[in-house]
């Protein structure tokens, strides 16, 4: 029996929990509170899925770039508490005033995650609410520049550089893992990028930084990416495109796991 689920291996033929490392999803979960106002937001089974695999009902998920929320409505409704940040303040308020905070917890902090100041201020949220870390956390940042979230300097998805980019998500996860319970998960959803014809590995670069801290990797999922809102409609062209040159078209994403 796991000791970081709530999982009934007793019913395990009835379990919801998806064990293929390859994950299709034909269309994003648009109920509750979800919406897809937000560009760059991730698909919600992506959490709900992590969330039930890694953490047990009253237990902390951790999302420091939290952007619209997805990760913080499916714990709400997966009944665990959470704590988010994001760079964005107006993003953060908006979010402030979505979240329930009746029956679990569910802090929304407004600052960068890669500077320390911001986690001494997660641990002072902890410490309110009696926790000595986080169970769960799940990171989904800018991939590089492909989107421009913000014009905030610090915004990762600013980094004038791919080196750049890199140094700052590695202080992040180093920031993240000093608050994750040993022996828990942290889990990274990321894609790559083409550049100046060129594929650039991003997600393989991702999980070097996360290696080189000591988290051990325990699996990647390959999540595909069926109905994107950038490439709806647009299949004839992407595929005419291709043809005309010598790369493949992005269909996929990485989420990779791992342990600490």
């Amino acid at each position: 029996m796991p000791n970081f689920n709530d999982l009934n291996l007793d019913n395990w033929k009835e379990s919801e929990i998806w064990t293929d490392s390859l994950w299709i999803i034909q269309e994003r979960d648009k109920t509750g509170k979800h919406s897809n106002f937000y560009h760059g937001n991730f698909v919600p089974q992506i959490p709900h899925q992590l969330i039930s695999r890694y953490t047990k009902k009253n237990e902390v998920v951790f999302d420091p770039f939290v952007g619209s929320g997805t990760t913080a409505y499916e714990a709400e409704t997966l009944g665990r508490h959470f704590i988010g940040v994001d760079i964005q303040k107006d993003l953060v308020e908006q979010l402030k005033s979505k979240v329930d905070n009746e029956k679990y917890f569910s802090e929304i902090i407004s600052g960068d995650s890669s500077k320390s100041a911001t986690f001494d201020e997660i641990n002072e949220v902890l410490k309110k609410r009696k926790r000595e870390n986080v169970s769960l956390a799940i990171l989904h940042p800018p991939y590089a520049d492909i989107v421009k979230f913000s014009d905030l300097k610090d915004d990762l998805s600013n980094a004038k550089s791919l080196k750049e980019f890199l140094s700052g998500f590695a202080l992040v996860l180093k920031n993240t893992i000093s608050i994750l319970e040993n022996g828990r998960y942290l889990a990274i959803v990321i894609g790559d990028k083409y550049t100046a014809g060129q594929w650039i590995p991003l997600g393989f670069y991702c999980m070097n930084e996360a290696q080189k801290l000591g988290l051990t990797l325990k699996s990647i999922i390959i999540k595909n990416m069926e109905g994107n809102r950038a490439k709806q409609n647009k299949e004839g062209i992407w595929r005419y495109r291709a043809l005309s040159s010598d790369y493949y078209i992005f269909k996929h994403e990485y989420i990779l796991i791992f342990k600490k």
